[in-house]
This record gives C-alpha cells, sequence and structure tokens, in this order.
C-alpha cells in the first residue's frame, strides 16, 4: 500500500523520499528493530524512560498480534503499530497496543498512514472502534486522527508511573 503523505496542518502533499512508504505485515525477524524503535524514541525521555527501559518486541508477541510495519523503499522501519485483537468470549475491546513512528520520519504523515491502516485491519475484522490508552504526549495526535477521549486510565506502579488518557477510535 503506497499513499502520498501529508504533514499535520499542511495543505501540500510530500513523500518520505522518491516513492510512498508501504505497509507490510511484521514478522519475527523484526522484533529487534521494532524493540529498539521502542527503546529509541525520544517520546520516552526523562520521566517516561522506564516505561519502554528492558522493552521488548518479541517474535511470539510479532506472530500472536496483528502488528504492521511502515517501510521505505530501502526496507527500514520508519513506524508500526499492533492490534490487539481478543477472542469474543473474553469480551474485551481491541485494542491499539503499541504504536510509534522513528524519530526522523516523524512530522512525515507516517502516523497517519499508519492509522489509516488500522482502520482497514479493524473493518476487515468487523469492528466499529478501537480503544487507545495512550502516552500523554501522544493524546493530541490521536485526537487529530479522530480519537475521542473517553476517561483516565490510573497509574499502575512500578510499571507505569503516570495515568494515561483512554480513547476510542473510530472505524468508519
Amino acid at each position: 500500500m503506497t499513499s502520498p503523505l501529508t504533514p499535520p496542518g499542511a495543505g501540500r502533499s510530500r513523500t518520505a523520499g522518491p516513492t510512498a512508504p508501504g505497509i507490510r505485515r511484521a514478522t519475527a525477524r523484526d522484533a529487534k528493530r521494532l524493540t529498539r524503535l521502542v527503546r529509541g524514541s525520544s517520546a520516552y525521555q526523562g520521566h517516561y524512560a522506564p516505561m519502554v527501559a528492558g522493552y521488548r518486541v518479541g517474535p511470539d508477541y510479532i506472530e500472536s498480534h496483528e502488528v504492521f510495519a511502515a517501510t521505505g523503499e530501502d526496507g527500514r522501519v520508519l513506524g508500526f503499530y499492533a492490534l490487539v485483537l481478543s477472542p469474543p468470549e473474553l469480551d474485551v475491546m481491541p485494542e491499539l497496543d503499541l504504536m510509534f513512528v522513528a524519530d526522523d520520519a516523524q512530522g512525515l504523515g507516517i502516523g497517519r498512514l499508519l492509522i489509516e491502516h488500522l482502520r482497514g485491519r479493524a473493518r476487515a475484522a468487523a469492528l466499529d472502534t478501537v480503544r487507545i490508552v495512550a502516552h500523554p504526549p501522544a493524546e493530541g495526535f490521536y485526537l487529530s486522527v479522530g480519537a475521542r477521549r473517553t476517561g483516565t486510565v490510573p497509574a499502575r506502579p512500578p510499571a507505569v508511573m503516570w495515568d494515561r488518557p483512554e480513547l476510542l477510535l473510530p472505524v468508519t
């Protein structure tokens, strides 16, 4: 899938190189690259750093969830997301579990491209909405792509030391 990219607030199209990035299903071989992207994210510096210190996106996680990567024409992973679909009998809402865009690819529309792909996957799974428990600095991005805030998820020390916004992203 390729698409022109529009940075937030811009009226013109631009691409992240000669061609727009593609999105593909992540594989177990991507685990180290996705882990590096998470651990190296500048969004998790300072007091947020403990959240990703030692975090690992393992091959088993990639194989058991809907994980998709946006890649440049050189194959470099520019960003990824993980959609967690739970069996209906668990009565748990499907959730965007992870979404990261490489620092040097931010502002190019990669996040919006990933969200549109996620919406397509969610539609294919007959979903109406996807739950997002957001990293606080990312809330504005999710609101800008149509999510609406529904509440706050309280901190759960020692893993998460701060409250996080809870949002619902409409699929249609």
